[in-house]
């Protein structure tokens, strides 16, 4: 009688939370901190408010549908730009989205303060913020880092994969390491850390995605105020140079950060990365032509996940492992310091059930039924990246 019982309670709680997931996530300030759309559609010569599904993970009419509030837009180009190009291709993304909103302004809103983004959260618009992926954006110069803040820019990722002058990358790190060929320095030198307090100053969070270990540890030493990882996943599941290890986690908690779960496959599921050399290695010459014409490493692997795409379906990881690095974390440090940049349109694979931004109302569901309580996952879904923007605000 009992067993019965309990089995009966399990079912209707199942079913309960099956049908009050939406009513959480619609309730829940939704925050997704790192979406690659703008360059994307610069890229392929999109427009964002348009019906995009099939050729982009993202469009106007889908964050809506996903249930976003709040949108952080990534201002990205790679390692082709340097001095003279990659400040003036950032602004021309910061260009673009201001055009964007300019033609929807019932729908969508730039927000670059805490007040801001509740006006535009009472208004039910899309809050959309800035964030710069890649410190040679700012050309080695503090103006520069001046300009994009001015323009809205709330975060900058020091490095992307390629390193700076004065911040060096986790792709570049390890692979000294590997290689046994030292870098011209290591970490953030004297200048990195004035862009650090330049940084506190103005009011532009720091963000540690990307970034080599020595950066990692120099710039949590150097900032006085709580940090993100905008688009990182664990290295204890995934063990991967991009994803941050347990004292990592432990030291951004400490800080009172938090760590933006990425959802792309090669950051869960290092069994997807195995898989995804194999087929990528079927189609090297493809990849050493495009990359004598001139392209870069980002949109050589999109190239050929979207002409492969049925090969690419064929090798994604199960939904299950965006859960498992939300709850790693969770574990490990607390609820407080852990939310979600997906990263979305600017990775050519993410896992099973995720297929674009509108998608977003399964996370809510997953975590409720793993147990997770509303206010939990209120500061998973938002909650913890809108206290460090307010703690960073001036």
């Amino acid at each position: 009688m009992k067993l019965f019982f309990c089995l009966t309670v399990c079912f209707f709680t199942l079913h309960a939370n099956a049908q009050n997931y939406k009513a959480v996530h619609e309730q829940a300030v939704v925050v997704d901190t790192h979406n690659d759309i703008l360059s994307t559609a610069i890229e392929k010569k999109l427009k964002i408010d348009e019906n995009l599904i099939g050729k982009t993970h993202s469009d106007v009419a889908r964050f809506k549908k996903g249930g976003i509030d709040v949108q952080v837009f990534s201002i990205f180009c790679d390692e082709t730009f340097g001095k003279g190009t990659a400040f003036k291709f950032a602004n021309r993304e910061i260009d673009s989205l201001y055009t964007i909103v300019a033609r929807n302004p019932g729908s969508m809103m730039i927000v670059s303060t805490p007040a801001e983004l509740a006006q535009a959260l009472e208004q039910k618009k899309l809050a959309c913020m800035i964030g710069v992926e890649g410190g040679h954006m700012i050309e080695d110069r503090l103006d520069y880092l001046d300009s994009l803040f001015k323009r809205g820019a709330r975060y900058l990722t020091l490095t992307w994969n390629n390193s700076t002058g004065w911040a060096t990358s986790a792709k570049d790190e390890s692979a000294a390491q590997k290689e046994a060929k030292p870098l011209p320095h290591t970490g953030l030198n004297d200048f990195g850390k004035t862009v650090v307090k330049k940084m506190n100053d103005l009011g532009m969070m720091v963000d540690l995605s990307h970034v080599g270990v020595q950066t990692f540890w120099d710039a949590i030493q150097a900032t006085t105020k709580p940090v993100i990882l905008s688009h990182s996943s664990v290295y204890k599941l995934c063990p991967v140079p991009r994803n941050v290890t347990d004292e990592q986690i432990k030291a951004v908690a400490k800080n009172g950060g938090v760590i933006q779960v990425n959802f792309y496959s090669g950051f869960l599921d290092s069994n997807y990365l195995n898989r995804r050399k194999a087929l990528f290695a079927k189609h090297q010459a493809e990849m050493d032509s495009l990359k004598k014409q001139g392209k870069g490493e980002y949109e050589i692997d999109d190239w050929i996940a979207h002409k492969y795409r049925k090969d690419m379906e064929k090798i994604r990881p199960p939904f299950s492992s965006i859960i498992d690095h939300i709850d790693y974390i969770v574990k490990l440090v607390g609820v407080d310091y852990v939310g979600i940049g997906a990263d979305m349109d600017g990775v050519e694979s993410l896992p099973q059930g995720i297929n674009g931004i509108q998608d977003f109302p399964k996370i809510t569901r997953a975590l409720l039924a793993k147990g997770y309580s509303v206010e939990d996952i209120n500061k998973i879904m938002g909650g913890n990246f809108i206290r460090v923007f307010k703690a960073n605000s001036n």
